[in-house]
């Protein structure tokens, strides 16, 4: 069966930093469609309507074009949540992450990244600036959470994202489960005992 891509099908554009864009949206259709393995720089510049010299030019392999591509191209951003309290924000963030497990125009692209990375040390390191880039958004939460008292200043962010986000890589991806909000909740509840400053 035809995999859903609208969301991110990629359009061609004339020029620009639209043009960018138009890159980053044919290399994640193309990993989702062909996988890691067939996905090439000469493939993206045919799909994108772009010279081959030109992406070299920006991008000086795959591994860095879909580095660029996973970090800014539209599907795959993450609005970082601001609900005036750290519970909230958790569950606000768990509902992104499972959006982008479980959507069919999106969960092709990072259930490719993250499978093949165990075997591909170049992808490895692609899905670390991914994850990196994602934690360094993701901190606000933390700092905030910390001023309101909520959280002890020594809590470690990648601690709580990774119980959080690995939570739900089980429960969707491995699992085959049903990703629903009631679960986030519960995953959240589990973290927020666990976390929480003693003086709330």
């Amino acid at each position: 069966m035809q995999r859903n891509v609208a969301l991110y099908r990629c359009r061609v554009t004339t020029s620009g930093p639209r043009k960018a864009e138009t890159i980053y949206l044919c290399a994640l259709e193309l990993l989702a469609r062909d996988g890691y393995d067939n996905l090439t720089m000469e493939a993206v510049a045919r799909q994108s309507g772009v010279n081959k010299t030109t992406l070299y030019r920006w991008w000086p392999s795959k591994d860095a074009l879909l580095a660029a591509a996973l970090t800014v191209a539209a599907p795959l951003r993450l609005s970082i949540p601001d609900t005036g309290g750290f519970a909230g924000d958790l569950v606000a963030l768990g509902l992104e992450i499972g959006r982008l497990l479980s959507s069919e125009d999106t969960s092709p692209i990072v259930r490719a990244v993250l499978s093949a990375s165990a075997a591909r040390p170049e992808l490895a390191s692609v899905g670390q600036r991914f994850f990196g880039d994602r934690l360094a958004r993701e901190r606000v939460i933390f700092d905030r959470a910390v001023a309101r008292g909520e959280i002890s200043a020594g809590l470690d962010p990648a601690f709580v994202i990774d119980l959080l986000a690995g939570s739900l890589w089980t429960h969707v991806v491995l699992r085959g489960e049903t990703f629903s909000e009631s679960y986030v909740r519960t995953v959240v509840g589990v973290i927020l005992r666990g976390v929480s400053s003693p003086t709330v």
